[in-house]
């Protein structure tokens, strides 16, 4: 009797748990709900890129020596011939005075013998050989007072000093820059971009940039190089991207670059996440249905839709892996 009982029981779990699994089953699923748009489809290629002057001119002595002033600092403009730094010139101003005292003695020693031989008193040799030091005197005050003009820097154009290296009294070996001047072109971007992309990129084309420094902005621009060389290690090359207006970019800000492929208008738009495996899932009378797709344009949000969905139709944004044909579902929210 016991044994029956026990049975019994069974049957009631199993037949309560049966209902429970049916009700779950046919219960209505709650999902989130898009209606498909129209809209423009842009498909670009990304790229991040850095901005930069397009002309950068480094600013440095021909001779070594100790920096003495500094008349110039980063972020200031200058005019041409404007003097930027000296440094110390003190051992060429020696050299230039001792090199002229002798170049004036080889002067009138010339002249000297001039006169002479004037009176045939002197060889013309001897004459020849008198000018000739004093040429090479006066060419040794020349190099010696062009090296001294080195120790001075000044601007060689009107532009902005965005870079400074050197202090006062350190020593600056020749051929190192002391400054770095941007002039004579207006800022652009330098962009890296993957080499399986790069087939696709031609000078000329739309790019539209953004910066995180200035999120509010959006600035546009053209290419305007493609190197032919690629970077096999970062497997990228290198674009230029001149600037219709930079507005508040400064130099060594980072941007997103997005290169126009291409631009379709008013084609049938729905958001991306919402696709899996070229189909979604529309509501019909309240029940879900798959509905396959053959998609064009795709970006990070939206996804262009050629064929294969109607134009009002309701795309369920929140997807599930136990979503069935003709599921009973309940809107939860939609959103035009």
């Amino acid at each position: 009797m016991r044994t029956i009982r026990i049975w019994q029981l069974l049957l009631v779990g199993l037949l309560a748990t049966a209902i429970g699994l049916f009700l779950w089953w046919q219960w209505p699923k709650t999902v989130t709900v898009v209606t498909a748009s129209r809209g423009p489809a842009v498909e670009a290629i990304y790229a991040t890129g850095t901005v930069e002057p397009s002309v950068t001119l480094p600013i440095a002595s021909r001779q070594a020596g100790h920096l003495l002033e500094l008349v110039v600092d980063e972020g200031q403009t200058v005019r041409k011939g404007q003097l930027l730094a000296r440094l110390n010139d003190s051992d060429l101003t020696s050299t230039v005075t001792e090199l002229a005292v002798r170049a004036n003695f080889a002067r009138q020693y010339f002249e000297r013998l001039q006169t002479l031989g004037q009176r045939n008193l002197v060889a013309k040799l001897d004459i020849d050989r008198a000018k000739a030091d004093l040429d090479a005197a006066v060419a040794s005050v020349n190099r010696a007072n062009a090296l001294r003009d080195f120790m001075t820097l000044t601007a060689p154009a009107e532009g902005l000093i965005i870079k400074r290296d050197g202090e006062i009294g350190q020593f600056i070996p020749a051929g190192q820059p002391i400054f770095y001047l941007s002039c004579c072109a207006p800022l652009r971007i330098t962009a890296q971009v993957d080499e399986e992309d790069i087939a696709q990129v031609r000078v000329g084309q739309a790019v539209v940039l953004r910066s995180d420094a200035l999120p509010k902005q959006v600035f546009d621009g053209l290419v305007s190089e493609i190197t032919p060389k690629g970077d096999p290690v970062a497997r990228s090359y290198r674009v230029r991207i001149s600037l219709t207006d930079p507005g508040q970019l400064q130099i060594g800000m980072t941007v997103d670059a997005n290169l126009i492929v291409e631009t379709r208008d008013n084609v049938l738009l729905v958001p991306t996440f919402a696709i899996d495996n070229n189909a979604v899932w529309v509501i019909s009378d309240n029940q879900l249905h798959k509905q396959a797709v053959v998609t064009g344009i795709t970006s990070a949000e939206r996804t262009e839709i050629v064929s294969g969905l109607a134009a009002d139709s309701q795309i369920v944004t929140t997807l599930s892996a136990d979503f069935r044909e003709g599921q009973a579902v309940r809107i939860q929210s939609s959103q035009p």
